[in-house]
């Protein structure tokens, strides 16, 4: 193993540990009633996060969802940010205006999640024919999950970026469920990376559980992006391993499957494969687990000391700024 690989690895280790540690202190902060509205959890996808985010550059562009605190995280914003987004306080990432389902970025070139289901796939679509138009040599990420698949605006876009050639890395989080909605349930063809092929783009079907592998074959894809080859499609196979949302019963899915999946959780298992390659000890882990705690208590202190917006400020970013 060389030191490149073992550096890749502690990267992707310790995205995921910041990103799941800063949810689960999540979950705390909203059954204290800190945080309120919607939450969706991203717990037990964060290979997907972590793989995919890392094979962009500052000047690409990323379209999420409405589950999207590891995409933030792992593109970079400030995690003081994000949380004071969480308690709706002015110093969050969209000034308290957004919560959890509308994180944004414009100075990262996060576009943020969206609230409404297959929403991000147009505006991904648009933001990398702008930057056609410009010459600029960037790619546009767009993460969805399975139930986007089934809206027209996937297909819409899917066949327009194939037939303009642009430069959009479409990474489909299949976690088998759309909110209740089981996978073979909703579509008739549940192999999501051939219907994408389908449509003249290079389709990858890759295990979303294993970081490696999404790292691997993201960096492959945005490649043959910047090559000129056209848009390329990832399916990530993966799993959520808590309800769709924080009000969601979750009786739709059976406690063997849920035990199943977590059985293949990506942390535990990236973390066994870096201690056989003698890559990682339990002072290395316990190391990388305090400076996260730290990390996440002072953007906690942070986030319950800053303000909320003034009302006289209702009326600002809806329009411009312009008076």
């Amino acid at each position: 193993m060389t030191t490149a690989d073992a550096k890749t690895r502690l990267e992707l280790l310790t995205t995921m540990l910041r990103v799941r540690r800063f949810e689960e202190r999540c979950v705390e902060l909203y059954s204290a009633e800190k945080i309120r509205g919607f939450m969706h959890l991203c717990i037990g996808e964060e290979a997907v996060s972590a793989g995919v985010l890392r094979a962009l550059g500052p000047l690409d562009a990323v379209v999420s969802t409405y589950r999207e605190h590891g995409h933030a995280l792992a593109r970079g914003l400030p995690m003081a940010a994000v949380m004071a987004e969480m308690f709706g306080r002015a110093t969050g990432a969209s000034h308290g205006r957004g919560g959890s389902m509308h994180l944004f970025d414009g100075e990262r070139r996060f576009y943020g999640g969206n609230a409404i289901v297959a929403g991000g796939l147009p505006v991904a679509v648009g933001l990398a024919l702008a930057d056609r138009m410009r010459d600029r040599p960037t790619v546009t990420a767009c993460l969805f999950g399975d139930g986007a698949v089934a809206e027209g605006e996937f297909h819409e876009c899917m066949n327009l970026a194939a037939l303009w050639r642009l430069p959009v890395l479409f990474c489909c989080e299949n976690n088998r469920y759309a909110m209740g909605t089981a996978l073979e349930r909703e579509h008739a063809v549940t192999d999501l990376a051939l219907r994408a092929s389908s449509y003249g783009m290079r389709s990858w079907a890759v295990d979303g559980m294993d970081a490696e592998a999404v790292a691997d074959v993201a960096a492959r894809a945005v490649d043959t992006i910047r090559g000129g080859s056209g848009p390329c499609f990832l399916e990530l196979s993966t799993y959520r391993f808590r309800a769709h949302s924080m009000y969601d019963s979750d009786r739709y899915r059976d406690k063997a499957e849920i035990g199943a999946w977590k059985r293949r959780d990506p942390i535990p298992a990236l973390t066994e494969l870096m201690r056989a390659a003698d890559q990682l000890t339990d002072e290395d882990l316990a190391g990388i687990e305090a400076t996260i705690g730290e990390e996440i208590d002072t953007a906690v202190a942070a986030a319950e000391q800053a303000p909320v917006e003034p009302v006289a400020d209702l009326t600002r970013f809806v329009y411009s700024e312009r008076t």
